[in-house]
């Protein structure tokens, strides 16, 4: 039985850590500009929107290998948590055009980040002997 669940964190890890990271490597190929012009917007310097690669980019790629994946999967909460109060904020209580809640990817994704966070990597994973594994 516990080898199934293994299996399971494995899948679920790989799949959807690397649906963000996909956004990562876009924003890595298109630029932050509208990051960087946000963070602008509330304040804070420029620079701070480089810290977007950490979140969906490193914290993702973690997640898929398994290294200190507890570690990783708050960062990666974090950095979705960020994004609906800086972005998504208006449409909270918004539904999309097909019907579905409007934040509710990255309300999955941020979930999936403290699910990460409290059950670690499990078995198949590069890392599990370490606290943040």
């Amino acid at each position: 039985m516990r080898t199934k669940q293994n299996l399971r964190l494995l899948l679920i890890r790989v799949s959807i850590a690397f649906t963000m990271l996909v956004y990562g490597i876009t924003k890595l190929i298109y630029g932050i500009d509208f990051i960087k012009t946000l963070f602008i917007s509330y304040g804070l310097p420029s620079f701070f929107g480089y810290s977007i690669f950490i979140g969906e980019v490193i914290a993702p790629f973690l997640i898929i290998i398994g290294f200190r994946t507890k570690f990783a999967g708050i960062v990666f909460a974090l950095n979705c948590f960020a994004a609906i109060i800086m972005v998504q904020l208006p449409n909270l209580l918004q539904l999309n055009e097909s019907g579905g809640w409007s934040i509710g990817l990255i309300f999955i994704y941020m979930v999936f980040g403290i699910s990460m966070f409290f059950t670690g990597a499990g078995k198949y994973a590069l890392s599990t002997n370490k606290k943040w594994d």
